[in-house]
């Protein structure tokens, strides 16, 4: 029985990054010889098992073969004969197809004996996301995982064969094979990386961005007026506001409401959504089908909506009187929810700091309307409420009298 530590974390500790999981392969070992030592197994598709002591996974080598299209679409062998390169053989990218042995007795694996037989260390060194060998065509989502990592590792560069065949299996119709969960899965995971435009940048490279968010494919090349968008085109600037919105540290919610904050300005014909309608509108209802689609967590929906629909208000607030800005706040939830209010505030200012030229950008918006809300929240709705009952009023006319409150209460905060 042989152990190696393979994937990510050697890739990482090659690089100098703190190593998250720890993945381990076993070689020359059956599954009841691993259950004899403590371990307990896990896996449902192919053996898969905790270590009785770190709980950390370990996996008896294994292979793969196709059965039919998607990333389901697989069968697998795990045998004391399978070796180990036939294990890394079937792993995405060169630089995640490596392993270190660990020595018998050992705690920690021997980096200076590293197994590598895509050359993975090279192409750690030259920046390079290459595939590992054509079986990478066989499963779809290894086009969003090299999308991602590009987000990642936002110095490497892909390998023109990598994007060949990437562009090969988007025409084969592999990518339409994909499942909702996982595309939302690596989606979220790209999102959160350090540059995640270069994410989308990859996907529209290969034309996998087309078949999996055509909403957000479809903002390249659409105009926008110089005057507020110096980068002029609404992809380029919808990409500047994704890396601000890494740079400010926000979070994933933030991030996929910034993605999906002008969806309207790419519409054409495909939605047959009404011409009279403005832009944020029909933000809202391409947000609400592409949520659906990808079964989008509630919290991001929500976000996301509130920012499609007002964040032109939000960058126009200075405009605004009093009774206004507490239609805005009402809009927006924020008297019920102003932790979320701050995040959509954060996601408006990614979009105007998102701008040529204006990423250092001061978003006074956030102070002032932190201030408003303030001064809103300074009323006693329990009062009001109560002063109401006296005068014998209910139901929607204790609302109006505490949305009255409300704007006199900012009135004087102005003034």
């Amino acid at each position: 029985m042989e152990i190696y530590l393979v994937g990510g974390a050697v890739r990482d500790a090659l690089l100098g990054l703190p190593v998250q999981d720890h993945d381990w392969v076993v070689v020359g070992a059956t599954p009841e010889e691993l259950v004899a030592l403590g371990f307990l197994p896990v896996g449902q598709d192919f053996p898969v098992f905790l270590h009785p002591e770190t709980r950390e996974e370990y996996a008896l080598a294994r292979t793969e073969r196709k059965t039919a299209r998607g990333y389901k679409g697989f069968s697998f062998h795990a045998a004391p004969e399978v070796t180990l390169e036939e294990d890394l053989a079937r792993r995405d990218l060169t630089i995640n197809a490596m392993a270190a042995p660990l020595p018998p007795g050992a705690l920690q694996p021997d980096l200076g004996q590293l197994v590598d037989p895509f050359g993975g260390q090279a192409d750690l060194r030259d920046k390079v996301l290459r595939h590992t060998t054509d079986a990478f065509r066989e499963d779809p989502v290894r086009i969003l995982r090299v999308a991602r990592f590009a987000a990642r590792f936002h110095d490497f560069s892909v390998a023109a064969d990598t994007q060949t065949l990437m562009r090969h299996m988007v025409d084969d119709g592999e990518v339409d094979a994909l499942v909702s969960e996982r595309v939302w899965q690596e989606l979220a995971r790209g999102l959160t990386e350090s540059h995640p435009s270069r994410m989308f940048a990859q996907l529209r490279e290969c034309g996998a961005l087309t078949r999996l968010l055509p909403e957000v494919d479809r903002l390249w090349g659409v105009p926008q007026s110089a005057e507020h968008h110096p980068e002029v085109d609404t992809g380029i600037h919808l990409m500047m506001v994704l890396d601000m919105a890494a740079r400010l540290q926000a979070s994933l919610a933030v991030r996929f409401a910034c993605l999906c904050h002008d969806l309207g300005k790419g519409t054409t014909a495909p939605e047959a959504l009404p011409r009279h309608i403005g832009h944020e509108e029909r933000s809202v209802r391409l947000l609400r089908a592409l949520c659906e689609r990808l079964r989008v967590p509630t919290e991001c929906r929500e976000l996301a909506e509130v920012v499609a629909r007002e964040h032109g208000n939000i960058h126009r607030s200075a405009d605004f009187g009093p009774a206004a800005l507490v239609r805005l706040l009402e809009r927006c939830d924020a008297f019920r929810k102003p932790a979320r209010f701050q995040e959509v505030l954060l996601a408006c200012e990614c979009d105007a700091r998102g701008r040529l030229g204006l990423a250092d950008l001061a978003y006074a918006p956030t102070q002032r309307l932190s201030g408003v809300l303030a001064a809103a929240q300074s009323v006693s709705t329990s009062e009001v409420a109560a002063q109401a009952a006296q005068a014998g009023l209910s139901g929607p006319q204790v609302g109006q009298r505490i949305h009255e409150a409300r704007v006199a209460a900012i009135a004087a905060a102005q003034t």
